[in-house]
């Protein structure tokens, strides 16, 4: 089917040309003309009728779009502001989660503080009964201070009574002695023999010296002092419970003091000639003893009880004790007075500080046990011997060996034989089981002399302090001093 399309000002071209009479063809055709256009005429007022309303409806599309897209802006602000409600809300939930999660919070450290306060409630009522407790333990205590300071006192009123009774004893023994010698019983010889003066007492083991006297004691429980230019004896001191088995002048020259197998050491007043302390704590034989180079006052002392205990001779009674798992055989002062030296079985030299007690520093020295310690004059060098037969030379402030002296023959002759350093700090002089006394030079580490007069064990040796002349006793109880 052929479709025709006309626009609607053609047609009415096409009317205008009939209606003006046209060409003759179009004349011709005219009412063929007409008759078409009539349809296409009233289809076109149709569709101007219909492009109206479609303009009339798009228009009011556009209206209706125009609402839409306000009513679109609206629901779009609406949605925004429901969005940020809805995001505070959520801020809300999780603030409300974190507020029920700090109440769970609370709620258990409200249980545990209960739980706190319960515990503390009980502590308090145990501690109001361990107070009350104590103040009866106190007042125990302080009766049971007040009974042993009266026993101590009982004590030591005992103890003097028996130092007195000694003194007596003492006096009778001297006024006997002198009684012999008026009498000629005794017999005092003294004999010169290639500059050795020598003077023999029965059981003189160790001594100690002054710097005019020497001092012996021995296993006869006495103390004999001699005269260190004549080599006269010039006291003897009685009192000693047990042998002697150390000694000790202060450096005033006024007291000395022994340590005894008895577990205790007797303080002799050597102007009276009577013991006028008696110093008891040991649990074992006293085996060492010193006084400080800086007081008269302080003394220190070793036991065979693994202790090292500090006196006061002022108050008459110890002030600090130490405690050591190995033995002591040997100890000394240093300069200052605040630091002890110490040999032990174990060969290690330890320091020790004086107030506390404390240990301080130590080396291994030997490696076998310490016998003797010496002190230079100056107080940085320690001399230390051991039954290793070795004799080391120690810096007190480093504790480092920088000298070691050894010699065939040279035989350390018991745990308690002592060796020397000289008053002016050159030479060493030490004993020999032979009955020999070797002299080192330290500068040279070399024997300068060796000196032989005993014919037993040498246990001490020792220079007078001004130089000259040096002293040695044997097992046998003889000293021989050596000019």
């Amino acid at each position: 089917m052929l479709r025709i399309r006309f626009n609607p000002v053609d047609l009415c071209f096409l009317s205008f040309n009939v209606a003006r009479g046209g060409s003759q063809a179009s004349y011709k055709h005219a009412p063929a003309y007409i008759a078409l256009s009539r349809p296409i005429i009233s289809q076109g007022s149709e569709w101007k009728e219909k492009a109206e309303k479609l303009e009339i409806e798009l228009q009011q599309c556009y209206k209706a779009q125009s609402r839409l897209s306000e009513q679109l802006v609206v629901e779009v602000a609406e949605s925004r502001t429901l969005k940020a409600f809805l995001q505070e809300k959520e801020t809300a939930m999780a603030e409300l989660e974190e507020l029920t999660q700090t109440r769970d919070e609370y709620s258990q450290l409200k249980t545990d503080f209960e739980e706190k306060v319960r515990a503390l409630e009980l502590v308090l009522s145990e501690y109001k009964e361990l107070k009350a407790q104590l103040e009866q333990l106190t007042i125990r205590a302080t009766n049971t201070e007040a009974e042993n300071k009266r026993l101590v006192d009982l004590w030591m009123l005992q103890k003097m009574q028996d130092a007195e009774r000694l003194n007596e004893a003492n006096a009778l023994y001297e006024d006997m002695i002198e009684r012999l010698k008026a009498s000629g019983l005794e017999k005092l010889t003294r004999e010169q023999v290639d500059g050795i003066v020598r003077r023999s007492e029965e059981g003189v083991e160790f001594f100690a010296e002054s710097t005019y006297n020497w001092g012996g004691g021995g296993k006869d429980r006495s103390i004999k002092i001699w005269n260190s230019s004549t080599g006269s004896l010039s006291h003897s001191f009685f009192g000693c419970l047990g042998s002697v088995l150390d000694l000790a002048i202060t450096h005033d020259n006024r007291s000395i003091i022994a340590g005894s197998s008895s577990n205790n050491l007797f303080v002799w007043d050597v102007n009276l000639g009577r013991v006028h302390h008696t110093l008891s704590g040991h649990t074992d034989k006293v085996c060492a003893v010193d006084v400080s180079k800086v007081s008269s006052r302080h003394v220190v002392s070793s036991a065979y009880g693994r202790t090292i205990k500090v006196w006061d001779l002022q108050k008459g009674y110890c002030t600090n004790t130490i405690i050591f798992h190995s033995n002591c055989n040997a100890l000394c002062f240093s300069t200052d007075g605040l630091t002890i030296c110490s040999g032990h079985v174990d060969g290690n030299l330890r320091l020790w500080d004086i107030q506390t007690g404390k240990l301080l520093s130590e080396v291994s020295a030997h490696s076998l046990a310490i016998t003797s310690l010496s002190l230079s004059r100056n107080g940085n060098v320690v001399l230390t011997s051991g039954r290793d037969n070795s004799h080391n030379l120690f810096d007190i402030r480093s504790l480092e060996v920088f000298g070691t002296f050894r010699a065939t023959g040279n035989k350390v002759a018991s745990n308690w034989s002592r060796s020397f350093i000289s008053p002016d700090d050159n030479n060493i002089a030490a004993g020999s089981a032979d009955g020999s006394i070797y002299i080192w030079s330290i500068s040279k580490a070399d024997i300068v002399s060796t000196l032989k007069e005993h014919t037993a064990p040498i246990l001490c040796c020792t220079w007078s302090a001004i130089g000259k002349p040096l002293a040695s006793a044997d097992k046998n109880g003889v000293v021989c001093t050596w000019t």
